[in-house]
């Protein structure tokens, strides 16, 4: 998840005295599930990653045979959108909307904070109003960067304007959940790109130079010998990152790196059509689907 820049400014200030560490500056996926995955033992990984928590933990308490009934009426309810029987695609688009669903429960439940006139949108003024009035006091007294916050204001109004997508400068729900996490939404990964190379780039020539790479992730101590992961990002930079060799990352580049083109989504529904496709004869899923009857492996 992608913070607002001003707490991310303050927390990165007051933790700022100790000792530097290895900063992660890649974007990974929502979990599908905080459960090993380990099929050898159990499911209740997959049931997760398709039925989100709650849903999961229903079903659980249901017996085979309960729980075979009932999967089929889930698959049809809310997933067969077509009713073919046949939810190949629609089981993809079903553990997104899975995997997203506890960022959407988040932005609801503080939807009332951001909102103040109670209009069903929310104006940059009343989410700047909100959230930069929360940490100004804090921070103005302890270290006084109102300079600092301008930027970091003006940042967020660039990001807010870039989630407005009918741009009528009002964020309806899903423009306030891609503003505020804007790592999982693919039209907002420009600005996510943009943003880290901003905060990177020291010398602001557009890109980010091997010094500048290491820089970010490593901050050397007096008399600390270095980590030895320190020179394997060297070369991880050199090696891979730095794809057309010239010696520093370009917003390609910088996207390539921190969104790897790793869709978990599509690995969990081509795992799960293989576990609900017993007979093996067809690419799409029959419902219902077998492994939400099983609890677990024998």
């Amino acid at each position: 998840m992608i913070r607002p820049l001003l707490m991310c400014f303050v927390f990165c200030v007051v933790s700022g005295s100790s000792k530097p560490t290895k900063k992660d500056r890649v974007h990974h996926d929502e979990p599908l599930s905080p459960l090993e995955h380990n099929d050898q033992e159990s499911f209740d990984f997959d049931h997760e990653a398709f039925l989100g928590h709650d849903e999961a933990g229903a079903f659980t308490e249901l017996s085979p045979e309960e729980s075979k009934r009932d999967s089929g009426d889930f698959i049809v309810e809310k997933i067969d959108a077509d009713e073919n029987d046949l939810v190949t695609e629609e089981l993809k688009a079903w553990i997104a909307h899975v995997q997203r669903k506890h960022i959407y429960d988040t932005v609801e439940t503080h939807w009332k904070d951001f909102d103040k006139n109670g209009d069903g949108r929310v104006s940059w003024d009343e989410y700047r109003d909100f959230t930069y009035s929360h940490f100004l006091g804090t921070a103005e007294f302890f270290f006084k960067p109102i300079d600092d916050i301008m930027k970091f204001s003006l940042m967020d109004e660039r990001r807010f304007k870039v989630a407005d997508r009918n741009g009528d400068q009002l964020a309806d729900k899903d423009e306030l959940t891609a503003f505020l996490h804007p790592e999982e939404f693919g039209h907002m990964k420009d600005i996510v790109v943009q943003e880290t190379i901003e905060d990177m780039d020291k010398n602001k020539d557009g890109f980010l130079s091997l010094d500048e790479y290491i820089g970010d992730v490593y901050s050397p101590e007096l008399g600390e010998e270095e980590p030895e992961w320190v020179d394997q990002e060297r070369s991880q930079f050199a090696e891979h990152r730095d794809q057309n060799k010239d010696g520093k990352l370009d917003q390609k580049e910088v996207l390539d790196w921190i969104f790897p083109d790793v869709d978990h989504v599509a690995l969990e529904a081509q795992h799960l059509i293989h576990e609900a496709d017993v007979d093996q004869v067809s690419p799409a899923v029959p419902r219902p689907l077998n492994f939400l009857t099983i609890k677990k492996k024998n």
